[in-house]
């Protein structure tokens, strides 16, 4: 069943005003909106070095200490890439050329996952229904879990501050799986598949066959499978707890806004672009080394206003999208620290978990 999600955005009065500032910058520097040696630098650094650290891993024996604090790097370098490349290159903005955005977006699929899915699950429903309960599938997806008020209450979320952390760290191996309950239910979450032409199809299983090779047979062929069991289990889970507390520091923390739609039309009275602000948190604005790992998306207001800028622009047209939200009095949600995030993360998920009064 889909459920239909329209927004008040007859008079975009904010994202014209802004736009039009985004726009003036770019101009005026004189630069593309996608990306440009530096995130090409990235690129040529990210993905050599996850290779050769999985084959220095695979052919090079060494102490049980240096080989397992390799395979938590390789999981990092792993998470570093789906950051960094594969997410610029499928929203379109690593490259001004369809056919390498094309390209760098498989890494969604060399990393486990699928670009297919991956695009209309986060492209589309997830940068559009941003925190409506009922069709984001970000805040839907993860059993055991309850992440806003709409969402029925159970006993066990009493201790979902405390267990997520263990459940964060399959989140690569859930999405991997629940590829498949897309493809076959022809649906994510209450959204409808959009149709898969034969290479879409093609691709999808050559991604799923490729990763049970070079992730699962080759390493057991190679070391044997307890090495393969310790390294996957460390790099796998190095990889999913990244990528859930970067996801989830960006929408799933206090101040954020939620919603929720059903069965009947939702209609939001706020116009899209007022609607990301109000779902959406940054963190960390300042690190350096943090912008640089997470591939900008500690500057997640401006990635869900502006998602086919490459990231490499956030700090940039950051002042500009915190300045015109100052003019239209809305509330810019920035925690100074990823520390502060992580604290914010865990005292909503503790709130989310106490019996409500009514339950």
């Amino acid at each position: 069943m889909s459920y239909k999600v329209t927004f008040n955005n007859k008079n975009k009065v904010f994202f014209n005003a802004l736009k039009s500032e985004v726009d003036a910058y770019f101009e005026k520097a004189g630069i593309k909106k996608t990306g440009n040696w530096k995130l090409y630098g990235k690129t040529m650094i990210l993905i050599p070095g996850m290779l050769g650290l999985y084959a220095l891993l695979l052919f090079v024996n060494m102490h049980w200490a240096l080989t397992s604090f390799l395979w938590l790097l390789f999981g990092l370098t792993m998470t570093a890439i789906g950051f960094n490349v594969m997410h610029d290159a499928c929203h379109g903005s690593f490259s001004t050329k369809g056919w390498v955005n094309n390209i760098f977006g498989l890494t969604n699929n060399f990393l486990g996952g699928n670009a297919f899915m991956w695009k209309l699950k986060h492209n589309i429903i997830h940068h559009t229904y941003t925190n409506i309960d009922g069709v984001d599938d970000d805040i839907n997806n993860m059993p055991f879990m309850r992440e806003c008020t709409t969402q029925p209450w159970k006993p066990m979320h009493r201790y979902q501050s405390i267990y997520m952390f263990v459940l964060y760290g399959f989140t690569s191996l859930f999405m991997f799986f629940t590829d498949y309950i897309k493809y076959f239910s022809r649906h994510i979450y209450t959204t409808p598949l959009k149709k898969m032409n034969f290479s879409d199809h093609l691709i999808f299983w050559a991604g799923k066959i490729f990763f049970i090779f070079f992730y699962i047979a080759l390493p057991i062929a190679l070391i044997g499978w307890k090495g393969w069991l310790l390294g996957f289990v460390i790099s796998q889970f190095a990889f999913g707890l990244t990528l859930a507390f970067v996801f989830q520091l960006a929408h799933v923390v206090e101040h954020a806004e939620f919603d929720s739609a059903g069965v009947d039309p939702k209609r939001i009275e706020n116009e899209w672009a007022i609607h990301q602000v109000k779902t959406t948190a940054n963190f960390a604005s300042k690190n350096k080394i943090v912008t640089w790992f997470v591939g900008g998306l500690n500057y997640q207001i401006e990635h869900h206003l502006f998602p086919r800028i490459s990231h490499i622009h956030y700090p940039a047209i950051s002042k500009i999208v915190k300045e015109t939200c100052a003019k239209f009095e809305l509330h810019y949600i920035n925690f100074p620290t990823t520390r502060s995030a992580i604290v914010s993360h865990v005292r909503f998920m503790y709130n989310m978990g106490k019996r409500p009064q009514f339950a």
